[in-house]
Formats: structure tokens, sequence, C-alpha cells
């Protein structure tokens, strides 16, 4: 799988410069990451409805979809396949291939009414 997305990735690489009235990763690029982040939500929300649905032949077509924008966006924040690779073989080692690493505990601050303040800028 690895292969694929690398090689997936190389042609994202080359179409960011295309004409974006005839290249769909150009058009991306394009309108920038916020667009790029969308497109991947929308996918990703496909792809759990497919699943929720049982609809297996949606969930692979969704799911290719997921990978291609979830390419594009590395690309578009230049991180590589590899760096990702790299990640999960770091994760692996502390943990098994299988684990997820648990996100480490932040106080969460409150603003003045006690509502607590959101950590990251939401881009809709």
């Amino acid at each position: 799988m690895s292969d694929s997305l690398e090689r997936l990735y190389r042609a994202v690489i080359a179409a960011r410069t295309l004409d974006p009235a005839t290249s769909r990763t150009a058009k991306l690029f394009q309108r920038g990451p916020a667009k790029m982040a969308r497109k991947l939500a929308e996918e990703a929300i496909e792809v759990v409805i497919d699943a929720v649905s049982g609809k297996q032949d949606a969930v692979i077509r969704e799911s290719a979809d997921l990978l291609y924008n979830l390419t594009v966006l590395w690309a578009a924040a230049g991180i590589r396949p590899q760096d990702v690779w790299d990640e999960m073989d770091r994760r692996e080692r502390v943990q098994g291939i299988a684990e997820k690493l648990p996100k480490q505990k932040t106080a969460i601050k409150t603003g003045s009414a006690g509502i607590p303040s959101p950590r990251r800028r939401v881009v809709a």
C-alpha cells in the first residue's frame, strides 16, 4: 500500500502546477489548504456513513477518495508519505502496530465566563 500512496503522492506533486481548469489537483492547490481540508472531511464523513450503512463497495470507493484528498493535503503541508510511515514505525516500537498512542492530557483553559476556550482554530 505504501508504494501506491507514494505513486499517488508523486502524481499529486506533478499535477499541482497544471491548469486548474483541467486538473482537480491543481484546482485544490489553487483554492488552498482550507478547501483541501474541507474536501478531506467530506470524504471521511462519506466513508463513515457508508460503513455504518453496510455499503462495502461505497466504503472502498470513498476510501480511495479519502486517501487522494489526504495525499493532496500532505503535499500542500510539505509532508511526504515517508514522514507518516516513520511516525507509524515509531509508534509501533512504542505501543505496537495496532495501538494508537493516547493523547497527552492538557488543562482546558476557561474564559471569563467559565466557558472552555477553543484549543485550536476551526476552519470551515
